[in-house]
Order: C-alpha cells, then sequence, then structure tokens
C-alpha cells in the first residue's frame, strides 16, 4: 500500500498554516497553533483516529481565534483530501458514538465528495476556559470544505461543556478513521456506484 501522508501549507493575510499527516500512524503530535484548547482537541482527533499529525499555525491571535481555528480546519481538510487521493479502497463512511461521564455524541462521516454538515450541539456555556465554543463550528465547516465530506455531529446529552467538546472530538477522529481505513474487499475500487468520489 502507498504511504497516505501529505504535507499542506497555507498563507493568507490573516494566518500562516503548516499541517502534516499519517493516516496510518500510531497517534503522534506535535501542535503549535497558540490555541491550547484547540490543540487539546485536535489531540484527540489523532489520538483516536491513530494519525499523525503534525501542525504549525501563526495567525492574528490579538483580534481573535476565529481566523486560526478555521484556516486549521481548513488545512487539515485539504491535507486529509491530498493524502487520501482517489478515495480507492477505503470504507468511505464513519461512525462513532463516545461517551465522558454524563456526556454523549455521536459522529457520522462520508468521504462522499459532497461538502455538507449538520450540527446538533448545544454547549452549556459560551466559553471552556478562553475558548468561544462557536469556533468549533467553524473547525468542522473549514475542513469538510476542503476534504469534501459530508459530517453529521450531535450532541445526544451532556452537562459539562468540555465533556460535550471532547465526546465530539473523539468520536470525530474514530469515524474518520473508520472511514479512511482499507477496505480488503474493495482494493482498487473506488466505494462508489458513480465511480468517482
Amino acid at each position: 500500500m502507498a504511504e497516505r501522508k501529505s504535507t499542506v501549507e497555507r498563507k493568507t493575510l490573516e494566518t500562516r498554516i503548516k499541517v502534516s499527516i499519517n493516516l496510518d500512524g500510531t497517534g503522534q503530535t506535535s501542535f503549535k497553533t497558540g490555541v491550547p484548547f484547540l490543540e487539546h482537541m485536535l489531540d484527540q482527533i489523532a489520538r483516536h483516529g491513530m494519525f499523525d499529525i503534525d501542525i504549525n499555525a501563526t495567525g492574528d491571535l490579538h483580534i481573535d481565534a476565529h481566523h486560526t481555528v478555521e484556516d486549521i480546519g481548513i488545512t487539515l481538510g485539504q491535507a486529509f483530501a491530498q493524502a487520501l487521493g482517489d478515495k480507492k479502497g477505503i470504507y468511505r463512511y464513519g461512525s462513532a458514538y463516545v461517551p465522558l461521564d454524563e456526556a454523549l455524541s455521536r459522529v457520522v462521516i462520508d468521504f462522499s465528495g459532497r461538502p455538507g454538515i449538520t450540527y446538533n450541539v448545544n454547549y452549556t456555556r459560551a466559553r471552556i476556559g478562553d475558548f468561544d465554543v462557536d469556533l468549533f463550528l467553524e473547525f468542522f465547516r473549514g475542513f469538510i470544505n476542503h476534504a469534501g465530506v459530508t459530517l453529521h455531529i450531535d450532541n445526544l446529552r451532556g452537562l459539562n461543556a468540555h465533556h460535550i467538546a471532547e465526546t465530539i472530538f473523539k468520536a470525530f477522529g474514530r469515524a474518520l478513521r473508520m472511514a479512511v481505513t482499507p477496505d480488503d474487499r474493495m482494493t482498487g475500487i473506488i466505494p462508489s456506484t458513480k465511480g468517482a468520489l
């Protein structure tokens, strides 16, 4: 099997982002983003997805974290798309339920080539530490638009905002892992009746 790795750089007037991933990694991470709580969530993706992820980002954090968080989502989505190539032989679909104490979330993903997101999450507070929870949706929008995926995120219950966020990102990592895993019965085949994704 060919190596499923990629490195993508994105430079704008607002941010400079470099993302390197290995889809067949061991969950190793290196993050320098200036947004600690996002790094904690990105670590959940890597550890539960078994992806090696290296992200180096500088952005206009003196304004707020919006551009940095969104552009990390965009660049990570581009890196996944590049590493997967034509998507031959992958499961394509992935799903996961993840609990953390009182919180429970479900994430379902399809590497369909058609960006779309359904996001049903009601956080119990607006900020987790210094992090604005509205930015999670911006991260996921950036990812789906550039990875070309359909994504459904549902927080089914939860009282603690940190727990809610963590269940979402853990479930996202596990759903991604399932979707990009090679399917031995589909080797060399694009998993679509259209013949293209």
